[in-house]
C-alpha cells in the first residue's frame, strides 16, 4: 500500500506525455508575449501569403498541411506532425492546404516580440531581393 503522495512505478503520469518536437537554438525576444491559434484551410485553399513572424512559432498539425519556409524545400506535413519556426527575420512561404479533398487545421503557439503584430506579410520586391534564399521547388 503506498501513502498519500506516492505513486506505482507504472503511474500514468510517468508515460503520459510524449515529445513530439525539440527545437533549437531558440532565441526568444526581450518581453515576448506568447499566443496559441488554430488555423482551419478549406480544401485547397492556399493558406496566408508570403510572411514572417517576429519571434519562433510551434505548431502541431490536426489534419494534413504543407510548409515552406525561406532556405527549406517545400513539405507536406501530415495530421500528427510538428513544424516550427525561428521567426525573426525568415520568410514563411506557404502554411496553406496541401489536401484538395479535406481541410487542414493545426495549430500554433507563437512567441511575439513587444510592439510588433503577430505576422507581417512580405511585399513583391522583397520577395525579388531574397528569391535567391528560397530553396528550390519541386517542377511539375
Amino acid at each position: 500500500m503506498h501513502g498519500a503522495g506516492e505513486h506505482d512505478e507504472k503511474a500514468s503520469w510517468t508515460t503520459a506525455a510524449r515529445m513530439l518536437q525539440d527545437a533549437s537554438p531558440l532565441t526568444v525576444p526581450e518581453g515576448a508575449s506568447a499566443m496559441t491559434i488554430e488555423v482551419e484551410w478549406e480544401p485547397g485553399d492556399p493558406g496566408t501569403p508570403p510572411h514572417r513572424h517576429s519571434g519562433p512559432a510551434f505548431g502541431y498539425v490536426v489534419e494534413g498541411a504543407v510548409l515552406e519556409l525561406e532556405g527549406e524545400p517545400e513539405r507536406v506535413v501530415e495530421a500528427g506532425g510538428t513544424f516550427w519556426e525561428p521567426g525573426g527575420d525568415v520568410i514563411h512561404y506557404q502554411d496553406g492546404n496541401a489536401l484538395t479533398d479535406a481541410r487542414t487545421r493545426f495549430v500554433v503557439t507563437m512567441l511575439c516580440a513587444p510592439g510588433r503584430p503577430m505576422l507581417e506579410l512580405v511585399d513583391e520586391r522583397e520577395l525579388a531581393d531574397r528569391a535567391h534564399l528560397r530553396a528550390p521547388r519541386p517542377t511539375d
